[in-house]
């Protein structure tokens, strides 16, 4: 044989040997799945509409999980996937202002995409892509922006219209891609038991049915995952963002009635009041409102109790009025004209609790975690990927009984 070919056999032999293990390693990951039930109270799961995530709990690991304060959408969905509270990833809301940046609020889409908004914390997505993986996020909140430079490999503009089957099968379809264009980390979101929650309210049966709904589409996910032989093989994380409270225009406080709306801005109101006092107003801001009142005590943020890390950020307003759970903060310019749900509440309110459940290879069967946050959703799928991800406010200790191999 001549001296080139031993060399090219060499130089083949050397590449085989160094990339076989990697491509072992990446069959050998696990799939991971994110599935995100907005509003999604664990209590639900009692209504025997459920069979398929009932199922998931039983053969799985469950958790009333306690969501960060706010118990609002944005900033929980992004504590979930950075391990971050707000007040450290700085979607201190789902409507707030930032002095540069001006003014944040679900709907708008120039906010929303603007990555500057995000990068105060690192989704599991962008660590997974920054690792070599391939990501794909159906709908998760922070998605549809770039985050450090980085975007999902897959990714959709929000469209709430469209059906939860159809989010199922845009996930499924990405799975069906070839080789490194296929997701190692996908999401998934649901809204309708949300929104059923905050129009008819946390017991009614059009939640009930939202409910019922959703298990259908992840029953279908599953199937979908089975028919392409993928099921053995895929971690199902489920969680919601924060729970629901059943409200009432019986159980209103109207900010009119404590003080003169000239002397505050009212940056958002409903389950939680944020207020930045007027110049020069702020004696009188003070006096009328920083102490308790009937069914609400309002703080000036550096006041807020410890256990809610929130208070810090810029972003966060001078003053916050917290009402009790199922109650509302208003003004008389826009009353509150039905009953409904709300979140937003004391993060240790049972009504906030938000759903978690892990199934698949490494999690253990009938577990029940006493005390999960959800700060410790991102440290676990970190952990499933294989990820060193950025360091946060969760720990993998704290969901360590759920793992066959912590």
């Amino acid at each position: 044989m001549s001296r080139l070919l031993l060399i090219l056999l060499a130089l083949t032999l050397s590449a085989c040997a160094t990339t076989a293990p990697e491509r072992a390693a990446t069959e050998d990951r696990p799939l991971v799945i994110l599935v995100g039930i907005d509003g999604f109270r664990p209590d639900y799961l009692e209504r025997g509409v459920t069979p398929t995530l009932s199922r998931l709990r039983a053969e799985g690991a469950f958790a009333a999980m306690r969501p960060s304060f706010p118990s609002v959408t944005f900033p929980n969905h992004y504590t979930l996937v950075t391990g971050l509270h707000p007040d450290r990833h700085g979607l201190v809301n789902n409507t707030m202002v930032d002095a540069e940046l001006g003014r944040f609020a679900l709907g708008n889409a120039a906010a929303v995409t603007n990555g500057d908004w995000w990068d105060e914390g690192e989704p599991i997505w962008v660590t997974a892509e920054r690792a070599g993986l391939t990501t794909g996020t159906m709908f998760w909140p922070g998605s549809e922006a770039e985050i450090r430079g980085v975007r999902p490999t897959h990714w959709t503009v929000f469209d709430q219209s469209l059906p939860g089957d159809a989010r199922v099968d845009r996930v499924l379809g990405w799975l069906d891609l070839p080789g490194d264009q296929r997701p190692d980390f996908a999401t998934l979101y649901f809204d309708i038991v949300d929104t059923a929650g905050h129009h008819h309210g946390p017991d009614a049966v059009q939640t009930t049915e939202a409910a019922a709904s959703v298990d259908a589409s992840i029953a279908r996910l599953i199937a979908g995952l089975e028919a392409r032989g993928l099921a053995d093989r895929t971690v199902l994380v489920i969680v919601a963002d924060h729970g629901m409270a059943a409200t009432s225009p019986d159980r209103a406080v109207y900010l009119d009635d404590l003080i003169d709306l000239e002397a505050v801005e009212v940056v958002h109101a409903g389950a939680f009041a944020g207020l930045n006092p007027a110049s020069g107003r702020e004696a009188e801001v003070q006096a009328a409102l920083v102490r308790r009142h009937a069914n609400m005590e309002c703080y000036n943020k550096a006041d807020l109790p410890e256990r809610l890390a929130y208070g810090r950020h810029p972003r966060v307003p001078a003053i916050l009025c917290l009402p009790d759970t199922g109650w509302l903060v208003a003004t008389r310019s826009r009353p509150i004209s039905r009953e409904g749900g709300a979140h937003g509440y004391d993060n240790a309110a049972p009504e906030m609790a938000a759903l978690f459940i892990a199934h698949g290879p490494g999690v253990r069967s009938g577990v029940t975690l006493q005390d999960m946050d959800a700060v410790d959703v991102q440290p676990l799928l970190a952990h499933l990927l294989g990820l060193a991800g950025p360091d946060g406010d969760g720990s993998l200790q704290d969901v360590a009984p759920a793992l066959i191999r912590p």
